[in-house]
């Protein structure tokens, strides 16, 4: 079996948090006697990911994944637990890891605001050695793929929020990292935007076998990019599997949409019984209806009402995840 080139154990991380007393007098007795509280942001996580996976870090804002892609980059050293990424202990920060890996944080800048993206990208290539010939081809490339070639020389500062995250795409990747780890690449961007980066990222993942770890709240950036999903929530793995087996493990109900002979000869009162009705339009209805029932119920509908097709589909897997999180 290949080695995994992105191994978590047991890693755990606990914020310390000044806890400030009311008022004046508070403040002058915090100058003196603080009180912290801690707060457990990661607990006991472990998972391993193989070279090339494209997988997806779901949970609930405040779940842990932000500070868990934290530590794996070295910005942030772990209460206990170990990881290794490429062979590297991430927090040693060792040069030959930080030459091999990317973090993109989506709602963090790291090109020069006041400088054309042309020049903040010069200057990553300076850093990471790149020669002007490769900078220029890998540029060309990716900026031709992201649909912001003609934006290269015009200041970041000027940029609409789609064109400088695609900017900051091609700065992470511009020196052919072998990891990159993405916090919400796609936040804030419209439809159109969002479909030029996943597509991107599902070429780049495709060609260069980049291995992604990437988080997200747009499930259709999920659903198109990853097969494997990792559920996090208070800080601990909820669910570690393929995105599919979400819904066979955590959705117990199925959706049957009818369609009624005559146009509107099925009322809403007579479906009732068989589930519960979530839409409707003329001559039309979708049930809900726990999933050891569906046979049952789809047999007395048609037996019983005058019904001229019937459809059986499974819950939406965006509808499931956001349960998950409200539990």
């Amino acid at each position: 079996m290949t080695t995994p080139i992105i191994e978590v154990n047991n890693l755990t991380k606990v914020f310390r948090t000044y806890k400030k007393q009311p008022g004046f007098a508070g403040a002058v007795r915090g100058l003196f006697r603080r009180k912290y509280e801690p707060t457990l942001a990661v607990r006991d996580v472990s998972f391993a990911i193989q070279p090339g996976e494209l997988v997806g870090f779901l949970g609930p804002n405040g779940a842990g994944k932000t500070t868990t892609l934290k530590m794996l980059a070295g910005l942030l050293y772990p209460t206990s637990g170990s990881a290794r990424v490429l062979g590297y202990v991430p927090w040693q920060r060792h040069d030959g890891y930080r030459r091999q890996f990317a973090l993109l944080l989506g709602q963090k800048n790291q090109l020069w605001w006041d400088l054309p993206a042309r020049e903040s990208l010069e200057l990553n290539a300076r850093i990471y050695g790149i020669s002007a010939a490769t900078l220029e081809r890998t540029v060309a490339e990716m900026s031709e793929l992201l649909a912001v070639r003609d934006k290269l020389n015009v200041s970041v500062r000027e940029l609409s929020l789609g064109e400088r995250t695609k900017m900051e795409l091609i700065a992470s990747l511009l020196h052919q990292p072998k990891v990159l780890f993405l916090d919400e690449p796609t936040i804030g961007l419209d439809v159109v935007s969002q479909k030029i980066v996943r597509e991107f990222l599902r070429r780049h993942n495709a060609r260069q076998k980049t291995t992604i770890l990437l988080t997200s709240h747009y499930m259709d950036d999920i659903q198109e990019l990853c097969e494997r999903v990792i559920i996090i929530d208070h800080g601990t793995i909820f669910f570690d599997g393929q995105l599919g087996d979400v819904v066979d493990r955590f959705a117990d109900s199925k959706l049957i949409t009818i369609q009624c002979q005559g146009g509107s000869q099925c009322a809403g009162e007579q479906l009732r019984p068989y589930g519960e009705i979530v839409a409707h339009a003329p001559g039309s209805f979708q049930l809900k209806v726990k999933r050891d029932r569906v046979i049952a119920v789809c047999k007395a509908l048609l037996d019983e009402l005058p019904i001229s097709d019937i459809d059986i589909q499974e819950e939406p897997i965006e509808d499931v995840i956001r349960r998950i999180f409200a539990r």
